[in-house]
């Protein structure tokens, strides 16, 4: 991992992160449904904001932006998913676009991961991945505008990165997601260690994230639609034989709808 600067999540809503990755002088904000939390965290850490990387469309994630620029002495740049409407983006990319942030000399891979919204992007650099609501802490984002064949694809291209990738999604669902998970595979080893661990951290008033991508392809079932046990699952919970990983990824997530 790169040391020129950590990341931070600040809580955001009741459930949100807004990362903030920074260094000692300067600060990218990721994805500022709110703007006021960025800009306290921003104030009281003494960072002059250098960009604002944008995930999708929902106001959750980009309701900040305007109040963020406000407070700046000059806008900066906001970049987001070309294939979507957002008002206060400044510069559009989708993939294989690469976007360089020269305060903090740290350079992002642009991934096209379509499925939760049409034009849903994730920034990919240094070994991380901000992937807003696409993949989750053992869990994934509703296909609210693209299709499951989409959001199975883009989960197959996250789930095929460097298992030590980490992953910083955009909201705290992890202990409801697990307990999902737990319902497909109860004799998952990892899972019931996950799922200890990750109650003890919100024990402790912890965020679970950031994930990693080893830790997701072991434990979460979105990531596992080609293992004998999920289909399996699936099969006893529809009562039919899924024809394909779509199919078993596309009843997944109408079970998690509702479970």
């Amino acid at each position: 991992m790169s040391p020129r600067y950590q990341v931070s999540g600040v809580p955001a809503f009741n459930d949100n992160y807004i990362w903030v990755l920074h260094d000692q002088r300067h600060a990218v904000v990721v994805d500022p449904g709110e703007g006021f939390p960025a800009i306290r965290f921003l104030r009281d850490q003494g960072l002059a904001l250098a960009a604002i990387l944008i995930t999708h469309h929902h106001g959750d994630h980009v309701g900040g932006i305007e109040e963020l620029q406000q407070a700046q002495s000059q806008p900066v740049p906001v970049y987001g998913p070309r294939a979507e409407n957002i008002e206060g983006v400044t510069c559009l990319v989708a993939e294989p676009d690469t976007v360089f942030i020269p305060e903090l000399e740290i350079s992002f891979q642009v991934l096209d991961i379509p499925g939760h919204t049409a034009g849903h992007i994730a920034y990919r650099g240094d070994g991380r991945l901000f992937c807003g609501d696409t993949l989750f802490a053992c869990g994934c984002g509703r296909v609210f505008e693209g299709t499951p064949v989409q959001m199975a694809a883009s989960l197959d291209k996250l789930a095929a990165l460097p298992e030590n990738t980490e992953v910083y999604c955009a909201h705290e669902y992890t202990l409801s997601n697990i307990a999902f998970a737990k319902a497909i595979e109860p004799h998952n080893a990892a899972l019931l260690q996950r799922a200890s661990a990750a109650a003890e951290t919100r024990r402790q008033g912890l965020p679970t994230v950031p994930s990693t991508i080893r830790l997701e392809l072991r434990t979460n079932p979105f990531l596992r639609c080609r293992e004998p046990s999920v289909i399996q699952a699936v099969l006893s919970h529809t009562g039919t034989q899924p024809l394909d990983s779509v199919a078993v990824f596309a009843a997944l997530r109408q079970w998690k709808n509702t479970f």
